[in-house]
């Protein structure tokens, strides 16, 4: 739970916050009203503490300020008044409870519990997840009535998942409920902190994961499984994802709406006293201001024709010469038309959303319903969601409405223009729905036709549905923008806003900042992915703010992306010449941005990718290995847990090269890499090395764990059958040694010596086995 507290008295302060964090509460500080009123604008509190006699704000304006802004969130206040009008006038002005200095601390945070378990129906006394119980009153933790000792940080993850079961959390969503603004870290530290937790839960016995990873997305908690009563169907589950976003959207609207007609209040009373002749200079450039403004903003609610008004008021006001009579009436009919758009304007807009059920969705177009079956039941072993339609026609329009995470398109032997004509209205979505074609065709013009229409793959038959999948399974991992980080400047509040709702559902993490002077702090704490600037901005403009970030070495290779009223060449000769990478014209179509910021993230992931996983297999390269191991060697080391370590070599590979050719040994590579990604979890470590070499570290397991979970994808990979460009088909075997921290070594140098000699023993006794150090838990 994260709570904020307003309090200028650093005694008091520095007392609350040992007593709320010793009672797992992630506590922000803030020393004035002023402070706390902009930190409730950036983030979001379970519960506000408000000292009442505050510098710059005080705590009764500052409260009733939250609540007509609509903030719900509760509100306690701290007083060292005890006299009935102020605690009167705090109630009145929106508090839900509060308690007179000084206080006993028992009272305070039993109080706070009250309105927290008041705030939602969720907030039951007690939290479980089966067998699995979270007691928030003593902050206790039992499975099957034995308790579990978690640290705070585990304790907090845990809460969060079991109080929000719907929901889910990405890593910077999971760093602002449980870390405060002085001690956020890297978004790493999450995940090490959720692997830290999932083998404690192991190790309790639980025998599935509470937490599942959701791909693309972050985290959430996996539902219990429960048997449906005989003859009655499981309810579907309600898009209360899709019904969030629509009310954000809503409310967005209903606040825009209301400053779009302050901003043409501005531009009116301009109007009026320029037809009384007594328009001065500054409520001229006020009223030239907000057109400007109104002009980037209306578009992206859909009313165009009200950028369009705005955009000729503009032009008129900011004309340096005196108006004619019949312009000066212009003017005052743009302004009347103005209003008639707000009016009637309900600010409805289609929001692409994702579907409550968070595994990707892969949508398989093929005539051959037997193979198109085979392949859906192949997706749902992937993790993913396979819908098949054998009707071609169909199939187009229902995946332009669904908008699948990928489509596989079988087409016939010869396709033709209109089954290829798919592929363009695929790429040409809002974001693009990644492509991959299978066909008997393998001309280099059927390549050229497939990758012209923005194709992401292309496979000959025959191929068996793993390898289909295998393809499908990159092209999505290249695909992926979850987790960006976008800074956006532009001075422009309703812009803000607006951009928020929009890219907010892609998965991308947003810094919004309308003051260009706090530029260079909030770069260097979010650390973005990408920049996106407004030209023309007070005090400091767009283009003066990418120079500045071009002269820095640590910030001269982000990508920054430009928002501009002005299409001018001069304009865009400026914007190009400081470095811009790519621009956006106001006012600003929804699709647009997205697909611009969309593609340029996809750039850098898959550099990213490509410089973290080995090509060939699809696992991680040395280098990133390396780091992941030592990661999980340090939290086996803090949580005094098991780590298992293991090498893996094909047998007799370079005979099988010899033999079978290149080509096919690829093959075999590709699919050993592809069956150690599914058999292992995402806190595992997986990787080759080099050659014929793999390397899996295995988190909270034992040798015996390790041998059997290998010896599985052993048994599995025997059955692989392989076929060789002249058609003879053949098989493959590995061997691997396998070994266990500490017993076998404290560090990745020595578990790696003592993995390999006992990957020796077992090549030198022919190999195709799983063994671990001295024979112990030998299964084969």
């Amino acid at each position: 739970m994260k709570v904020l507290l307003v309090e200028d008295d650093d005694l008091v302060a520095q007392m609350l916050v040992k007593t709320l964090a010793d009672q797992h509460y992630t506590v922000d500080v803030a020393t004035d009203g002023q402070m706390g009123w902009e930190l409730t604008e950036a983030y979001s509190y379970d519960l506000i503490l408000l000292d009442v006699r505050l510098p710059k704000i005080d705590g009764i304006t500052l409260c009733r300020r939250l609540r007509s802004q609509g903030l719900r969130t509760p509100i306690f206040l701290l007083t060292a008044q005890d006299n009935i009008t102020n605690k009167i006038m705090g109630l009145d002005a929106g508090a839900d409870d509060y308690l007179t200095k000084p206080f006993e601390v028992e009272e305070l945070l039993a109080r706070m519990r009250a309105l927290l378990r008041r705030r939602s129906a969720e907030f039951s006394p007690e939290l479980t997840w089966g067998n699995l119980r979270l007691d928030p009153s003593t902050c206790e933790v039992t499975y099957n009535n034995c308790p579990l000792h978690l640290t705070p940080k585990e304790y907090g993850l845990l809460e969060l998942f079991l109080r929000n079961h719907h929901r889910v959390f990405s890593r910077s969503a999971i760093l602002d409920h449980l870390w405060s603004l002085e001690e956020i870290p890297g978004e790493e530290t999450v995940t090490a902190h959720i692997k830290g937790l999932r083998m404690k839960l192991r190790a309790a016995g639980l025998s599935e994961d509470p937490i599942e990873t959701v791909y693309g997305i972050g985290y959430r908690l996996r539902q219990v499984k429960e048997q449906p009563a005989p003859g009655k169907k499981p309810k579907r589950l309600s898009s209360e994802r899709e019904q969030q976003a629509s009310s954000e959207t809503l409310g967005v609207w209903k606040r825009a709406k209301e400053k779009f007609s302050s901003r043409v209040a501005v531009i009116e009373q301009a109007t009026t006293a320029m037809l009384k002749d007594n328009l001065d200079n500054e409520l001229r450039q006020m009223a030239v201001a907000e057109a400007h403004k109104l002009a980037g903003s209306l578009g992206m609610f859909d009313l165009d024709e009200g950028s369009r008004l705005a955009r000729e008021m503009e032009q008129l006001l900011q004309t340096g010469e005196p108006l004619s009579q019949a312009q000066r009436q212009h003017l005052s009919a743009l302004v009347v038309a103005m209003r008639r758009e707000l009016e009637q304007a309900t600010g409805k807009k289609s929001f692409d959303r994702l579907s409550t059920d968070d595994r990707p969705l892969l949508s398989i177009a093929s005539k051959d319903s037997s193979l198109a079956q085979e392949l859906a039941c192949e997706a749902a072993a992937w993790g993913m969601r396979g819908e098949t339609v054998t009707d071609l026609t169909a199939a187009r329009d229902w995946i332009l409405r669904k908008q699948p995470d990928a489509v596989l398109l079988d087409l016939s032997s010869a396709p033709s223009e209109n089954e290829l004509g798919w592929l363009g209205e695929l790429s040409a979505r809002t974001p693009s729905i990644p492509a991959i074609v299978l066909t008997e065709r393998n001309s280099l013009l059927d390549r050229v036709k497939v990758a012209r229409l923005g194709g992401r793959g292309f496979l000959q038959k025959p191929v068996s549905p793993t390898q289909v999948m295998e393809a499908i399974a990159q092209v999505m991992e290249r695909h992926r923008t979850a987790e960006a980080r976008v800074m956006i400047v532009d001075d422009d509040p309703q812009v803000l806003a607006t951009l928020r709702t929009l890219l907010e559902p892609w998965g991308i993490k947003l810094s919004t900042l309308e003051n260009p002077l706090r530029f260079w702090n909030v770069l260097e704490a979010t650390s973005p992915d990408l920049l996106v600037l407004d030209v023309q901005m007070p005090q400091i403009g767009g283009i003066e703010l990418c120079q500045v970030v071009r002269n820095d070495p640590r910030w001269s290779a982000l990508p920054v992306l430009f928002l501009t009223a002005h299409t001018d060449a001069e304009t865009m000769h400026r914007v190009f010449e400081v470095g811009a990478d790519d621009y956006v014209t106001k006012p600003i179509v929804g699709p647009e941005l997205i697909t611009r910021i969309l593609n340029r993230l996809e750039r850098s992931h898959l550099l990213r990718y490509l410089g973290e996983t080995d090509a060939l297999t699809g696992v991680a390269n040395r280098r990133k290995s390396i780091q992941e191991l030592n990661q999980l060697l340090d939290m086996a080391e803090s949580y005094h847990q098991p780590l298992c370590f293991a090498i893996l070599e094909l047998d007799r590979f370079k005979p099988l090269n010899i033999q079978y050719g290149y080509e096919a040994g690829d093959r075999v590579l590709s699919r050993l890499g592809a069956m150690l990604r599914r058999a292992f979890q995402g806190e595992d470590a997986i990787a080759r090395w080099g050659g014929v070499e793999f390397v899996v570290g295995m988190c909270g397991m034992t040798r015996s764990d390790g041998v059997r979970r290998l010896s599985d994808v052993l048994e599995a990979f025997r059955q692989e059958e392989f076929v060789a460009p002249n058609g003879t088909a053949f098989r493959a075997t590995f061997s691997a040694g396998v070994v266990e921290y500490p017993q076998d070594g404290t560090d990745l140098q020595a578990l790696y010596r003592s993995a390999d000699a006992v990957l020796e023993q077992v090549k030198a006794a022919g190999g195709n086995c799983v063994r671990a150090r001295e024979g112990r838990g030998e299964r084969t």
